[in-house]
């Protein structure tokens, strides 16, 4: 097996062929002479700083001895974490993944190191070197001894919004596993906390738990809210909540409202609209509370229509037009007419022909937001799906499965197990109307999916 030579063995090996002497080399990298021979010699320790320096000198990539410095310097020597920790910033500047997770593993036998590394996390996720804080944030939950300690609950939450993206199976065995963590945070966590695993059950369409979820964000937002305006002396938290505390109550009503609407309990969905629709006991009245409770009287107003519509009553529908008429954004609303055309049989064509632009140039926009990063998406997917769901029931079948196949791409994209099995449902019901291309578009996404789960036989939906 060939051996590699050391780093201080290559360095003076380059020297030498190239003629160069140490006072030059030293100008070339502007290090004084005697830094330069005593790390030639192996008299001296490097730090990366001045490795960084000789491999530019020596014009090679800045990483080009990163794994002998680790076996070298690391490895070989006594643990320093003021050595360390500089190597390891240079490490995830240049995405070397690898060189981090080797160096953490030393570093977490001893468990001094864990608070560093947990403090270097932080500081990894604040500047959005996420990749990297993933590593270090699961790294230390593996080896965190104590189980119900803040650190551990925080790694988790970290991890699971690091880890909450489109692909819908993966978020709900993400969700699952942070849920055990949520009360081991402080309260000032705990509530953004909830609020984003109620959204990502939303998400999934998992009623009961975005109910439990919004139950606990109510009770704790009330009691966090009390103490805020009840205490003798002003409190104070190192810690910052996203949004006034007052959202987490009020928001939690709108969930619960959203909850009974999708489980067709209207009355009780208009009993939490109403109570978010009553906010005067808010106290605050900065620019931001005030910007926040007329987003509340928006929703509550548009969230009666639609309680309203979807318990039957169609006679609110033309206020409920030219109400999202002077919206900008419109699709949510769109998306709710498609509903309710779809459940009551309602003709809806004059409402289409009217927003038929904006229909015509729908497309799935992006958010950095956790909750509309999923939910976008899927919004997508359920708009087109009704849009077909409502052509083929009218016998316009070519723009029908126009819609359905823009649809079932996007849920296969998602790996929506409900959403792709309506479109497929869907789709057998009216497939004997559908041309030999279509079914063979359809057919071709299908085995998509059925590859995906590692079936060895194939499903012919023309067969069917």
């Amino acid at each position: 097996m060939e051996i590699t030579p050391m780093i201080r063995t290559e360095i003076e090996k380059y020297l030498k062929q190239n003629g160069i002497t140490l006072t030059e080399f030293g100008h070339i990298i502007d290090l004084n002479v005697g830094t330069v021979s005593g790390i030639v010699t192996g008299n001296r320790s490097i730090s990366v700083n001045q490795l960084d320096r000789f491999t530019a000198g020596m014009q090679l990539p800045p990483d080009y001895f990163y794994d002998r410095y680790i076996e070298e310097f690391i490895v070989e020597s006594t643990l320093n974490w003021r050595k360390i920790s500089p190597f390891l910033y240079r490490c995830v500047e240049l995405g070397r993944l690898d060189c981090l997770k080797r160096v953490v593993s030393l570093l977490l036998d001893t468990p001094v190191y864990t608070q560093l590394l947990f403090e270097m996390a932080e500081d990894l996720f604040q500047k959005e070197y996420l990749d990297a804080a993933d590593c270090l944030y699961e790294n230390i939950a593996e080896c965190e001894k104590k189980q119900h300690s803040e650190r551990l609950a925080i790694c988790q939450y970290r991890l699971f919004s690091l880890r909450i993206g489109k692909d819908q199976a993966q978020n709900l065995h993400t969700a699952a596993r942070f849920e055990f963590f949520v009360d081991r945070l402080d309260e000032i966590d705990q509530l953004d906390a909830l609020k984003d695993l109620a959204n990502v059950y939303r998400s999934l369409g998992m009623w009961h738990k975005v109910y439990k979820f919004s139950r606990q964000m109510y009770n704790l937002g009330q009691i966090q809210y009390n103490l805020v305006h009840n205490a003798k002396r002003e409190m104070k938290s190192k810690k910052k909540l996203s949004r006034p505390l007052f959202v987490y109550i009020a928001y939690a009503e709108l969930l619960c409202a959203h909850v009974c609407d999708a489980n067709g309990d209207h009355e009780k969905a208009l009993e939490h609209i109403h109570g978010y629709t009553d906010l005067s006991w808010v106290k605050e009245t900065d620019s931001d509370t005030l910007q926040w409770l007329s987003k509340f009287q928006q929703w509550a107003k548009i969230n009666t229509y639609v309680n309203r519509l979807m318990s039957g009553d169609i006679s609110v529908l033309p206020d409920y037009v030219e109400y999202m008429a002077a919206e900008k954004e419109i699709f949510a609303e769109l998306l709710n007419i498609m509903e309710v055309a779809n459940r009551y049989d309602v003709n809806v064509d004059h409402i289409l022909k009217r927003f038929e632009v904006q229909i015509a140039a729908y497309q799935e926009v992006s958010s950095t937001d956790m909750y509309t990063e999923q939910f976008l998406p899927q919004q997508y997917v359920r708009f087109w799906y009704k849009m077909g769901k409502y052509s083929l029931n009218k016998g316009r079948y070519p723009y029908g499965f126009k819609c359905l196949i823009k649809a079932f791409e996007k849920a296969v994209t998602l790996n929506h197990e409900l959403l792709i099995a309506n479109c497929v449902g869907l789709f057998l019901h009216f497939k004997t109307h559908a041309v030999p291309e279509t079914q063979a578009q359809f057919q071709s996404k299908y085995e998509e999916v059925w590859a995906r789960n590692d079936q060895k036989d194939g499903f012919n939906l023309s067969d069917s």
